[in-house]
């Protein structure tokens, strides 16, 4: 994400500009905005791939899947943003009568890439993390076959861990889904991953 600062501008001013717009979207922390830019092919395929394991798993459920166009609001951070997939079971909570800016996710997903891995796994992490419905977080990466899950302890702990086998199956309990790893990277180029350290 790119920096643009601007002074004075506070989070219903930022909800407001992004309503109004069609082709650009922006990230709002405490007064700063930051420019999204595009995912690749790769990025919008493993999302599309984990939003279809989850729908056909909770269609018959109190259950909701939602994907990048949906807005995020961390009020404890004072920020707006566009996880890559959100999903809850049971009641939805919105800022407003729009009901497009989410506030009780229990499940967010991010799919990392060069530009934006170092943010998903600190400095947006921080601010999921003040989320009270947040249970799970979710990185998958798009250049190797890597799933990584943080979950939320009793204690307050996030415990983290690893799925690095198209065989495995990755349990999401909040949502009382799980996603299998292979799927997750259906159609992906193999090329494009690190198959070799597989063993595949």
């Amino acid at each position: 994400m790119a920096l643009q600062p601007k002074p004075g501008l506070y989070f219903e001013d930022w909800l407001e500009g992004e309503r109004r717009m069609l082709d650009e979207r922006h990230e709002y922390v405490a007064g700063e905005v930051f420019a999204m830019s595009g995912g690749s092919a790769e990025h919008h395929a493993i999302i599309g791939n984990i939003y279809g394991q989850l729908w056909s798993q909770s269609k018959d459920r109190p259950c909701h899947v939602y994907g990048q166009g949906m807005r995020l609001r961390i009020a404890a951070a004072d920020a707006g943003t566009y996880p890559d997939l959100m999903a809850l079971c049971g009641e939805q909570q919105f800022h407003d009568g729009r009901r497009d800016l989410l506030l009780n996710p229990s499940l967010i997903v991010e799919v990392l890439s060069d530009s934006t891995e170092g943010d998903d796994r600190g400095g947006k992490f921080a601010l999921y993390r003040r989320l009270p419905s947040l249970k799970e977080y979710l990185l998958v990466a798009q250049d190797r076959v890597s799933v990584e899950l943080y979950v939320s302890g009793a204690d307050g702990r996030w415990v983290l861990s690893a799925y690095e086998d198209l065989g495995m199956c990755v349990p999401l309990p909040s949502i009382g889904c799980e996603l299998v790893v292979a799927e997750v990277y259906d159609r992906i180029d193999p090329e494009l991953l690190a198959w070799s350290d597989q063993g595949l």
